[in-house]
């Protein structure tokens, strides 16, 4: 049945799941974009689990089998299947979990075909690997799985995606049931792949990388530990019962794999501190971390902001208006901290809608950066830039309120329209909850514009320097 249902759900967001699932070709762009693969190479399925189970739906229907070989990739593997120019082995399919050189996989493929290989890199991105993707053209008999469980935060959706040759792909969704991805993983999978979602997601992996890095090297010193291919460690106590039990106790989710305790790796370092507490490591001990995140999507924008006030990097900054990025990047380098700001926008109707929504998502990350803003110096302010004049003063209050004086001459700096300045430090006093007040004179625009953006960034600076721990207010909260 297609038609669709009578009226719409009475559930919060649920605008078109009043009809059956369009096919995912959209979705498929999108992961073929993030793959680097053609559309028609990219089947979309319901995480790596759906895409293991087509591959033995194929085999059952083709009265066929599937070898899925506990082995490590490569070096037991070229014992257990023939040499090259022997005879393959009899099985329609073979798994194998593959973290390794694409030319290893290429060379596999070749021992075991004609049969399917299906390689599982669920994992990959946490990974110093080069994906087995960039094989497949060569290969026809090669599937690659991939997953957004992990990378993307999306575990509990279950979307991923088979990448293989047009010809393999059709075989794979032959057996495929109808409707198989539902409208919300598919509505949610496209957020998750969005173009103005690959810096944070960058980020958020090496973050994850660094952590893991870091948790293995405190418990190293105590058990033997594998730092593993994805946001796991894997550790050897000597009571591993005792040791689950004692990580349960500190909040920490974990569990047996064996006589190894399988241990997961959280982009906080203060959820990995009562991981390393739960073993008797005692971390060094340090303030909370002042990191705030801010995702904004309208008609008009998407973007994701993230700010760390401790840390002075990383800075990245695409919003497609080039000197808009310039001068957030002067915000965050004369702030002192780290801002990863990515916009997806109606560039082609005018920047306005960028550079405000841009403004706005990065004054609410700041705001909760900020958080109950205790030990902040509150106040900042000024800067001269050549025959220009800038002064900023902030009160990181709480309480909204914009002041803006000065003009500019010249409407455009690249595509920047430099009437939106004023509404940019509008936007942003609103959004972060503070007083700003400035005042530019000079002769030359860009000079002028520029030195507004740097001074907010050294008012900023001062303004967020902690300074102790009470909350700079006689009233005791901002």
């Amino acid at each position: 049945m297609t038609l669709p249902a009578p009226y719409p759900p009475l559930v919060s967001g649920g605008e078109g799941l009043d009809r059956y699932p369009d096919d995912a070709s959209a979705l498929a762009a999108r992961m073929a974009a993030v793959y680097g693969v053609p559309a028609e190479q990219v089947l979309p399925v319901r995480g790596l689990t759906h895409g293991l189970e087509l591959a033995w739906r194929l085999a059952a229907r083709d009265g066929g089998s599937v070898e899925a070989p506990k082995a490590e990739p490569y070096d037991s593997l070229a014992a257990i299947y023939p040499a090259k120019g022997e005879t393959a082995p009899e099985k329609n399919i073979v798994v194998i979990r593959a973290l390794g050189s694409p030319e290893a996989v290429g060379e596999m493929a070749a021992r075991v075909a004609p049969a399917l290989l299906v390689v599982d890199e669920g994992l990959i991105e946490f990974s110093d690997s080069v994906s087995a993707v960039t094989v497949v053209t060569d290969q026809p008999n090669l599937v690659v799985l991939r997953s957004l469980s992990l990378a993307y935060g999306l575990a509990g959706a279950r979307v991923g995606a088979a990448i293989a040759q047009a010809q393999t792909l059709a075989r794979l969704a032959s057996a495929l049931e109808p409707y198989a991805l539902p409208e919300p993983l598919v509505r949610l999978a496209m957020q998750a792949l969005d173009p103005s979602r690959m810096i944070e997601t960058a980020e958020r992996i090496a973050s994850v990388r660094r952590e893991r890095q870091r948790v293995a090297r405190e418990l190293g010193r105590h058990m033997p530990v594998e730092q593993g291919v994805g946001p796991i460690i894997m550790a050897r106590p000597e009571e591993p019962a005792a040791a689950l039990a004692g990580l349960k106790a500190y909040g920490v989710e974990a569990d047996l794999s064996g006589e190894r305790l399988r241990l997961p790796i959280s982009i906080k370092s203060e959820v990995n501190d009562r991981l390393l507490a739960a073993f008797g490591l005692t971390p060094a001990k340090r303030r909370p971390a002042r990191v705030g995140q801010a995702v904004r999507d309208t008609k008009e924008t998407r973007i994701v902001c993230a700010v760390d006030l401790d840390a002075p990097g990383p800075v990245k900054i695409e919003t497609g208006v080039g000197f808009f990025d310039h001068m957030l990047e002067q915000i965050a380098a004369h702030g002192g901290f780290s801002l990863r700001l990515q916009c997806e926008g109606d560039l082609h109707t005018d920047p306005h809608h960028t550079i405000e929504d841009s403004a706005i998502a990065l004054g609410q990350a700041l705001k909760q950066a900020l958080g109950e803003r205790k030990g902040i110096a509150r106040y900042g302010f000024v800067l001269p830039m050549d025959e220009a004049n800038a002064t900023v003063s902030i009160d990181l209050s709480g309480r909204p309120y914009p002041l803006f004086e000065g003009t500019f001459e010249t409407p455009f700096i690249g595509d920047y329209r430099t009437d939106l300045t004023a509404h940019v430090f509008r936007s942003l006093a609103e959004a972060m909850g503070a007083a700003v007040h400035i005042k530019v004179t000079g002769q030359d625009d860009h000079h002028k514009t520029e030195a507004v953006y740097k001074a907010f960034g050294r008012a900023l600076r001062q303004a967020i320097r902690v300074e102790g721990d009470a909350v700079p207010s006689t009233k005791g909260v901002l």
